[in-house]
């Protein structure tokens, strides 16, 4: 059997159910150490340029593109090398590197420490590629759009957890939550390296091979898959409009309902709660009802509602009603990576999810930039700009502009091109 081709059979059930348990935990503590800064995250940016807050919006948007273009060309290489040597090892590393960076942006004394920090966080941290080919190792086809649901619970739960804790403790200062942060990923290290299991077996690795070990090597080898063609134009147009959130959501809120760090934090810990809600209670069950493909069709629309509910909230209290239809959006993500990892054997799995790492961090080369750009023109001084139009909640409108042309997109792709790939 040559190193293409290999049992896609996953881990025995007892060993995968550990497993699970403790990827989720990891995902957990992750996403938790991620979530700390966000709420003080314009404070210190604020801070360090002396400029006001759609300034600082720019200065966020920089800084998350130049992460995704480190990822853009390193998701691939771990991919890859959690292909070569198991997906444990992958996983430790990169949550050390994360510790380090969230010490150095701690620390940072310009802004030009935070881009440092950021670039080689981009080329060292892998975690969520390298976890989702961590879910397809020890899943079944039954069970893996369940499975990846489970991730997603453990995303919500910590994204309870952290932006909580970060609005607490921002009050102490836009600095303390850095370093809050980089103990959670520590400590998040050492259980990888003690606790977590390894998934890929040896006999289902395969050799590294630097031609596949980047974008375009990836996404060649990807193309013997046609089905799967129209998914990543779905998945780059989908997470360009999801990069809303992470751009924009602290000074939307700040800037339209003057809001603390403290209700940043609330605000975010309702987004997790209703996503663990979806992702640990719904998913498994509405995807056996409906289907993955129609749970793909309900999800964007559930997206569509929630990304227009935030741009044209007029009270605070809005914003927790639509992120219910937000969060129901999930099922179309949950289907879409069920529906990819079912598609490719156990030793390509990595190499997998590190193509689609790099779609995903292309679109957050452009989108950030693009979602701070739009709320910092329409929300410019009106006594500088009289002519101005003030419309804060634009990005989010124009994130659900982009969700219809993905629901678009797939509808034209299940009617033309799934047919005739399954031939």
């Amino acid at each position: 059997m040559s190193d293409e081709e290999s049992s896609s059979e996953p881990v025995s059930p007892k060993v995968g159910k550990s497993a699970l348990a403790f990827i989720c935990i990891t995902i957990l503590i992750d996403t938790a150490g991620f979530g700390v800064i966000i709420p003080v995250f314009p404070k210190l940016l604020m801070e360090l340029t002396g400029e006001g807050l759609g300034t600082a919006a720019l200065y966020a948007g920089s800084l998350l593109t130049i992460y995704a273009v480190t990822q853009f060309f390193a998701a691939p290489v771990l991919g890859n090398l959690s292909d070569r040597f198991g997906r444990r090892p992958i996983l430790v590393f990169s949550m050390l590197a994360f510790s380090v960076d969230y010490i150095f942006m701690g620390f940072a004394p310009t802004v030009a420490f935070l881009f440092i920090g950021r670039f080689f966080a981009g080329i060292l941290g892998a975690t969520f590629a390298t976890a989702n080919a961590f879910i397809a190792d020890i899943s079944s086809e039954e069970n893996r759009a369940r499975n990846f649901g489970y991730i997603g619970a453990a995303w919500g739960l910590g994204f309870i957890v952290g932006p909580m804790l970060g609005g607490l403790l921002g009050q102490y200062g836009p600095r303390l939550p850095f370093f809050v942060a980089a103990g959670i990923a520590f400590a998040n290290a050492v259980f990888g390296f003690f606790v977590l299991p390894e998934s890929l077996p040896k006999e289902n690795r395969r050799a590294f091979s630097f031609k596949r070990a980047n974008p375009l090597g990836a996404l060649i080898q990807i193309k013997k898959f046609p089905m799967l063609i129209g998914f990543f134009v779905i998945i780059l147009l989908n997470q360009l409009a999801h990069d809303v959130n992470p751009a924009v959501w602290s000074y939307y809120v700040i800037e339209k309902f003057n809001w603390s760090e403290a209700q940043i934090g609330y605000s975010l810990g309702w987004v997790g709660f209703m996503v663990i809600v979806v992702y640990g209670g719904l998913v498994g069950p509405v995807v056996k009802k409906i289907g993955e493909r129609n749970a793909i069709y309900f999800g964007m629309i559930m997206l569509c509602i929630g990304y227009c509910g935030f741009g044209l909230s007029t009270e605070g209290w809005m914003l927790y009603a639509f992120t219910i239809p937000f969060a129901l959006g999930g099922l179309e993500n949950t289907s879409i990576r069920s529906i990819m990892a079912g598609s490719v054997p156990a030793n390509m799995q990595g190499e997998l999810q590190g193509a689609v790492s790099s779609v995903l961090s292309l679109t957050m080369i452009f989108s950030p930039m693009l979602m701070t750009g739009l709320f910092h023109h329409f929300t410019r001084d009106r006594e500088l700009y009289p002519d101005a139009t003030y419309f804060p909640g634009v990005s989010f409108v124009t994130a659900a502009a982009i969700t219809v042309l993905s629901l678009l997109v797939y509808i034209i792709w299940c009617r033309r091109v799934a047919p005739a790939a399954a031939e």
